[in-house]
């Protein structure tokens, strides 16, 4: 590694041909600062084949900004990869051999991870269609040789103030979109608070449901590769507490009801689905267009419909039902079977599987997506687990 020091008599600038016996990652061109002003100092890396056009932008930058330089695309490419920090900006030949300036920049573009690194082009080409071409690419700007050392500095100062301005605006949209994200969850969580203190099902049986949909939706994750994402998983987990939100309207005779419901009264607690729908779509149109409402929603109003279409409310069948009312479905049935109710008895969890598989007089596996059924068999354990981890 080679540092350059300033001193009083401004010593010759080494020439890129004096370092060759230095690798190309150790070539590193910075003042003797301390530590902590060095820590503030933009890196910038050099991809250039030439010692002149170097030496040139070394003298131009080197008092300024912590330099490094590479003497190919692709050894550019090595030293990003490898890095723990990216450079702030990079000075890119076009005209080099193994790769070019305008591969080098389309595949740094085409990364997430390296797309905001501003990218500057030397070349000695100033035709507009190559212009063009590299600004079709992704690139910020470009320098025309010979270089100006006060266009150099001009330009780079000029570039690097803008990948502040720029990172200071994506910082304040990550932390509005965080606090955005709270306030979501706390509507979620109020909401969810509210149906438990109405509902006689305990407060278990909210968080056994809501990690049964994750486990389960994990498992279908993998059956349906590229289908759901992480968030969409995330957005599942959030809203299954929401499935019974509608009980809040059903009457109190019915809803607290010691015994078995009358027809007449189990069509009053059907309505819970359409209820809660409807509180969920009322409470979308107070906060603006949601798409973790909007799974909630779809997950209050659908998670009685069946997979054959003999469910409720609106006898959906196969996959006009919403994939997360699909998902409450097998977990709501499964936490209802090992529950127990003043008008049965609590199932073993082996039971629970054998009616959820094979049916019994109540429950049909008709009633489930199939491929719910097969993630269901792979993972019944899990659901084991959770439900003894959430006693009521």
């Amino acid at each position: 590694m080679w540092k350059r020091k300033k001193s009083a008599t401004h010593r010759r600038e080494p020439k890129l041909a004096e370092l060759r016996n230095c690798c190309a990652e150790d070539y590193v061109v910075s003042e003797k600062y301390a530590p902590e002003v060095l820590d503030v100092k933009k890196q910038i890396l050099i991809v250039d084949d030439n010692d002149f056009n170097i030496d040139t932008l070394v003298a131009a930058l080197g008092d300024d900004y912590d330099l490094r330089v590479a003497l190919d695309g692709q050894t550019a490419l090595d030293l990003i990869e490898k890095g723990s920090e990216l450079p702030d900006l990079i000075l890119l030949d076009i005209m080099m051999p193994r790769m070019d300036g305008y591969e080098v920049c389309r595949r740094l573009k085409a990364s997430e991870r390296t797309s905001g690194i501003k990218i500057l082009f030397l070349t000695a080409m100033d035709d507009d269609e190559d212009q063009e071409k590299g600004l079709r690419l992704g690139a910020d700007d470009y320098i025309v040789k010979p270089f100006s050392p006060s266009i150099i500095r001009a330009r780079v100062h000029t570039h690097l103030k803008l990948k502040e301005y720029r990172d200071h605006l994506q910082e304040k949209v990550e932390k509005k979109t965080e606090q955005l994200r709270h306030a979501q969850e706390a509507i979620i969580a109020s909401m969810a608070i509210m149906a438990e203190r109405r509902d006689p099902e305990t407060g278990s049986h909210i968080q056994r449901t809501k990690a049964y949909v994750k486990v389960l939706a994990h498992a279908m994750a993998q059956e349906l590769p590229g289908k759901l994402s992480r968030n969409t998983i995330s957005m599942l987990e959030q809203a299954a507490p929401l499935h019974d939100i509608g009980k809040v309207a059903v009457p109190d005779h019915v809803l607290f009801k010691p015994g078995p419901l009358t027809k007449e009264e189990f069509e009053i607690i059907k309505d819970h689905t359409t209820f809660g729908a409807d509180i969920i779509r009322k409470t979308e149109m107070i906060v603006g267009d949601n798409p973790l409402l909007k799974i909630a929603e779809q997950i209050a109003c659908c998670h009685h419909e069946k997979w054959d279409g003999s469910g409720y409310p609106n006898g959906f069948k196969g996959e006009e039902i919403p994939l997360g009312a699909r998902l409450m479905a097998v977990a709501d049935v499964y936490d209802a079977l090992i529950s127990e109710r003043p008008y049965k008895k609590a199932f073993s969890h082996a039971e629970a599987v054998d009616i959820i598989l094979h049916g019994d007089d109540r429950t049909r596996p008709e009633d489930f997506d199939p491929k719910l059924l097969r993630c269901f068999e792979r993972i019944h354990c899990k659901f084991d687990q959770i439900a003894r981890g959430f006693v009521d």
